[in-house]
This record gives structure tokens, sequence and C-alpha cells, in this order.
């Protein structure tokens, strides 16, 4: 008996006759039986694999069997633009079964919400800042509103695991489950992880039901067409692309905001149809361009990872990337916008604008080719986020004694692991600095928290990333987007040039006050500036780098300049070997190739300070300038390595080390023990120790090293 026979009969009605499938996908139909049941789960499968059907027809088929009313279901997403993709799919099958479906969050009007409020639908799409905000406001009866939830289905659920909007999802979970009065059954969605138990482990948390993986395409291989070629420069990239391809729909992934303006503004100088796609630009430029590039043909659009999730941007026939992703996930992600259609293939051109790049782009590729995939790792010690739960607490419930707070969400993974103490502490020092106050043994916001936390009725407690500060950009009444407020630095002469959507602007009036800027097109080349620090390098991704360039096998796919390139950076590092740790020494200066990532790296550098004039590091090496001793050096990186790993941590103020938000809550003891449990590299350093040490002078690097181990 096909699992389709257990749906409600009248879903099954609709699905073979309104929709007029012929039958469902493999994952649709072994979804069934869990979900039906209540389970838990974590659905996977490629992009464009039915994953929201999956999951929504057994909670549509549970909906009418068990006579579900009011708002009973929870659709969560990343980011706006994915359910702004998904509401009128989700709306057309809702109206096919009598139910209703909207969506919450910033851009949706103060009328269409009071519309919700007024009249609940079955179904709401939102995002978790959205739902804090609800649970936050003293003008909402969340116990109408919520009181009848049953089910959330999390949709990218990799996009909040990896970071704190994954514990602030869990947090707001726990507290819907209180408010509903029991378990909420959790479904988690996702087309790329590497730890899927784990995973499942960590959305289900402190709940009883039972829960699975549901992954019917773990053994399945699709063919897929990779290429990479070195092309030098963002210029050059335009040039290929433009000559590439002509008359297909191609999406092309760059890694950042202002490269993806640079590149837009490149292929329309060369009369190639270019549209844009990030988040800085205005949800009516995003849908613009989304829209106009679906409906096209011969068109690129260019974007960052915004839309390396589920968007629909049509039937795509190239995936282009220039340099890249920083994961095998991402590049998954991204590889998977393509080969839907019947007779086509998984594509993707790598375009390497430097080398560096490049060989992060065949370690990638590398790693993907031997079936590894990151696993989905969430930040400890999330304290400044239980920081941040006791306020939102505090203002759902308009006050609450300290022995209720874990009753909310003492249970939730990462808030049960820290130490009581930890937990008591904290609420001491919240206490002590005046975010809180007690009266009577309830506790309420205190005058410093109002004053830190309290603008635009506590907005700033709703989501749990802090964001640049950025100034809107406006073209007569058409906002455009937003832009770091540097660009419009004072002591500039003339007007503030900038490229946005694509296109060259000139600032014409800048209302610091309301952070608004108005500008007028101009012919003349202007930049964004969005500042960002950028993500470290992967331990494992650095030493695959170090493998690429130490193996004698050549990865397929190289183009005739790629496979020169890779040639001439193997000879260049033709004294590396696979495994090994190396430190080259010329003159007085001392590098050490560890190939370990900016993470360890750091911390090594820490530990070699003030034995040369300048110590530097990256991901793949750590130099000392001017050594006053490398003999000295060289035994010092040597007991280093004999050591036990305990001794070396990150640099608490080092540049990519992001701010703990709410760590005003926070004694600074706490802050320290927080950031140095998050940015642990000891587990690495414990990995990397396991290699051979060899040292390379410089005049033996044509002949045999030195060798031998730490």
């Amino acid at each position: 008996m096909s699992h389709f026979d257990q749906l409600h009969p009248a879903l099954q009605h609709h699905i073979v006759n309104s929709l007029g499938w012929p039958g469902l996908r493999p994952l649709q139909e072994e979804a069934i039986p869990p979900l039906i049941r209540g389970e838990h789960a974590i659905l996977l499968a490629p992009t464009a694999g039915g994953k929201t059907e999956a999951a929504c027809f057994p909670v549509f088929s549970r909906m009418l069997s068990e006579r579900w009313n009011g708002l009973s279901v929870l659709y969560i997403c990343p980011i706006k633009a994915l359910l702004n993709n998904l509401e009128s799919r989700l709306e057309y099958y809702g109206s096919l079964l009598g139910r209703r479906v909207a969506v919450w969050h910033g851009d949706v009007s103060p009328s269409r919400k009071a519309k919700i409020l007024a009249d609940p639908p079955d179904i709401l799409l939102t995002t978790p800042e959205s739902l804090e905000a609800i649970l936050v406001s003293s003008r909402m009866d969340h116990r109408r509103f919520f009181g009848h939830l049953k089910s959330v289905v999390i949709d990218e659920i990799h996009a909040f695991a990896g970071d704190d909007r994954g514990w602030h999802l869990l947090a707001v979970l726990e507290r819907l489950s209180v408010i509903a009065g029991g378990e909420l059954q959790r479904l988690g969605l996702s087309a790329t992880v590497g730890n899927t138990g784990e995973l499942c482990d960590w959305l289900a948390g402190s709940c009883r039901a039972p829960r699975s993986v549901i992954n019917p395409y773990a053994d399945a291989s699709q063919a897929t067409d990779v290429q990479v070629d070195w092309v030098g420069s963002l210029q050059n990239a335009a040039t290929v692309i433009s000559r590439l391809h002509r008359g297909e729909k191609r999406l092309v992934f760059v890694d950042s905001r202002s490269r993806v303006e640079q590149l837009a503004a490149e292929l329309r100088a060369r009369q190639v149809t270019t549209f844009v796609s990030h988040s800085s630009l205005s949800l009516e430029e995003r849908r613009s361009a989304e829209a106009a590039f679906a409906e096209g043909n011969d068109c690129v659009i260019v974007a960052t990872s915004t839309l390396e999730l589920g968007i629909d941007v049509g039937d795509l026939d190239r995936v282009i990337q220039v340099d890249s992703p920083s994961t095998v996930s991402s590049f998954l992600q991204r590889i998977g916008r393509t080969g839907r259609r019947s007779g086509s293939i998984r594509n993707c051109l790598f375009l390497a604008t430097t080398e560096s790049a490049f060989l992060q782009t065949l370690a990638v590729l590398s790693l993907w080719q031997r079936g590894y995939v990151e696993p989905v790792t969430p930040p400890p010690g999330p304290l400044h986020i239980y920081a941040q739960q006791i306020m939102a607490l505090i203002l759902q419930e308009q006050g609450i004694i300290a022995e209720d707070i874990d009753q909310w969400i003492g249970k939730m993974p990462g808030f049960a692991e820290l130490d009581s103490g930890e937990r008591q502490g904290l609420l001491n020092s919240m206490l002590e600095t005046g975010i809180l106050h007690s009266d009577g043994g309830v506790l309420g916001v205190g005058q410093r928290g109002e004053r830190t936390f309290g603008a635009k009725h506590f907005m700033e407690l709703v989501s749990v990333f802090t964001a640049p500060p950025m100034v809107k950009v406006f073209y007569g009444r058409q906002e455009l987007g937003g832009v770091h407020e540097i660009t419009f630095a004072v002591g500039e002469e003339g007007p503030a040039l900038l490229t946005l959507a694509g296109r060259s602007w000139a600032t014409t009036y800048v209302d610091w006050p309301r952070r608004k800027a108005y500008v007028e097109p101009t012919e003349v080349k202007g930049r964004s500036q969005w500042l960002s620090t950028g993500r470290p390098l992967s331990y494992r991704i650095a030493r695959e780098v170090a493998g690429v360039l130490s193996e004698e096998i050549k990865p397929e796919g190289l183009s005739k300049r790629s496979d020169q390139l890779l040639s001439d950076l193997r000879d260049e590092f033709g004294w590396l070997e696979p495994g090994e740790v190396v430190i080259t020494i010329e003159d007085n200066n001392l590098t050490l190739w560890t190939f370990s990532g900016a993470l360890l790296n750091s911390a090594i550098a820490s530990c070699l300070q003030g034995a040369a004039k300048k110590v530097r590091f990256d991901n793949i090496a750590v130099t000392a300038s001017g050594a006053y001793d490398a003999s000295g050096m060289i035994s010092n990186v040597r007991n280093l390595f004999l050591s036990e790993p305990d001794q070396l941590h990150v640099p608490l103020n080092s540049d990519f080390i992001q701010k703990l938000k709410f760590s005003e809550c926070l004694p600074q003891e706490f802050i320290n023990s927080e950031i140095s449990r998050r940015y642990d590299c000891r587990p690495d350093f414990k990995r990397l120790k396991e290699n051979g040490l060899k040292v390379v002078h410089a005049a033996e690097l044509n002949n045999q090293p030195v060798s031998g181990k730490p």
C-alpha cells in the first residue's frame, strides 16, 4: 500500500485532480507515516526536491483529520524573501482545503497585521524575529493568538542552527509550547547537512515525541558538470560571462555585496541584460529584479548568498560562481539551483579572480567529490541569548519571578547545558547593574535596561544579530536600498558616488537625522561600502588546500588556464608534502605553513609575539618578519607543537571575532568565557600536531629539505 493512502481523502483528491500530480516524490512518500504520527523530523532533499510539500501535506492531513482550528501551524523561514516566495504556493494549497494562509514580517503593513490578529489564519508564514515581536508586545493576547498551535515547519534549518538565531528560534519555540499547552511538532527542512542525526536532536531538544531523519536521496547520484577557469580579475570574469552561454539564463554568485554591484556594472557595460539581488537592496528592487529575471531568457542575475536559499527565480540554465563559496554546503545549495528541467544536468562554472580563491575552489570541489559536507554546529554557551530571553519573558508576561524562568526555557538545549552557577550569576549581575529590577520578587526591566534596549517598544530585543549603521538610499520616492554610513563620509570633494542595484548614483542630499540619502543617476562610476571582515577559512578546507598543492592527481574540469596555474603553484610549493607542516626560512624571516585556517593561526601567532619584529597570520600561514633568532624561533615552534593544546587561545581582540549582542547584560569574565568557548582552536591544533614538522631553508628549496617530527 502506498503511503499516499494515509493522507486525508480530501487532500488525496486535490493532489490528483486539482494539482494533477501523477504521484509523489520519494521524500514526500517517506515523510507521510512519521509526520502523520506527529514525530519531529529533519527532511532532506536536493534543492527543488519537494521539501515544502513533504512537510506540509502530512500537516494539512492532520489538520483535517484532527480538526485543528485557529492558528495551528507556523512556517518559519530565515529571510523575508523566501516567505514572500512561498506565500502564493501555500495559500493555494490551503484554499483547496478550506484553510487560510498569511504572511507576517517587517514589510507587512500594519493594517494587514491587524486583520491577521482579528481573525488568525490556519498557517502563518513568519520569521523568529517577528514571532518575538509579537510575544513581547503588550498589546497582544498571546494565549488567544498562539493557544491552538500544533506544528512548526522550519525551512532552511541549517541557516539557523549554525549561529545564535538557532538558539533564539528554539527559545521562542519553547515559550510557544508553554502557551499552547503541549509539544509542538518540529519539522526542519534542508538540502545540505553533514550531521543530520545531531541536527534532528538539536531541533527536537527536550521534546518527548519520537524523532527521525528522512533522507531518501542519501545514496542518490546525479550527473554534474563542474568547470573551473582562471580569469585573474573581476573585469575578466565579466568578459567571460558576457561571451559564454548567450541566450541562456545565468545565476552568478559573488560573495560580497560590493563585488556584486561592481560585476553588475561591468556586465551592463558589456551590453548584458543584468539584474541584481542582495540583502541591502530594497524589497521593491529585489522583487522587480527577481521577477524580471524569472520571466527573461538571455539574461544574468548577480547575487550574494540570498539566492542560495530556495527562492524561485524560474528555470535556470547555468550557475556561475565568481571565486569560491566558503563551504561545501554552500556549493551544494548553489549547484542545486540547476538541473531541474528534464534532460538537463546540474552545472556550475567557477571563475577564479585570485590565486587564493582558485585554491579554495579546488579544495571545496575536492571535499565535495569525496562526499564531505560540513556539520552544522550550534555555537556553545549562549549565555547572552539567555539574558535576552529573560528580558523577553518579562515583557511577554509583564513581570516574572526568577523561579519560573527555567519552566519556560530551562530545558532548551544550550540553556540546559549552561552551569546553574552561570545562570544565577548572570541574573544577579543584571539586577546589580540595573538591567533588571525586583519588586517583591517579581522581576521587571530596570532603568538601565530601559535606556539600553527600550527604544521603539524594545525592538532591540527582537533580533539576536547586530546590524551595521546603514543609510537608506532614495531616487525620488523610490527606495533603492541601503549602504553603510561611511559611504557618505564628510570631507569628500564633490558628491558621494555609489553603485546600487547595478547602477551608478551621485548623492544630492543626506538627511542624517532620518538616515536617508537622495541620489540621481550619473555616468561616473561609484562604489558602495558594506564593511565586513568575512569568515575565516575552516580548518578542513584550509588543510584541503595543502592537499591540492601537494597531490599529483589533477582535479577534473580545469580549463587550460586553470591547469597551467595549478601546475605553476605546485612548482612554487614543491617543498610541500602531503600532511606535513612546513617552516620556511629566508634571512631572518620565518613562515610556518600550517594550512589550518585563520582561527588556529591567530592563536599560534599570539604565542610567537615578541620573538620577531612583526608576526602576521592568514588562513594558510603564520609569518614572523625580522626574527631576532631564527633558530630560537624554530625551537619555539617545536616546543609549541610538543606542548599540550590548553595553552593555545585565540586572542579575544581578533578581527574576525563577532561581538555578542546583549553583552551589556554580562560581566566581562562571562563575555570572555563565552567567546573563548566559541572560538576554541584546541581541537584543530590537536589534529595539526599529528602531522610532521619540517624545516626548509631558502638554499634548500630545490633540494631535499631537513625534516623531523615536532
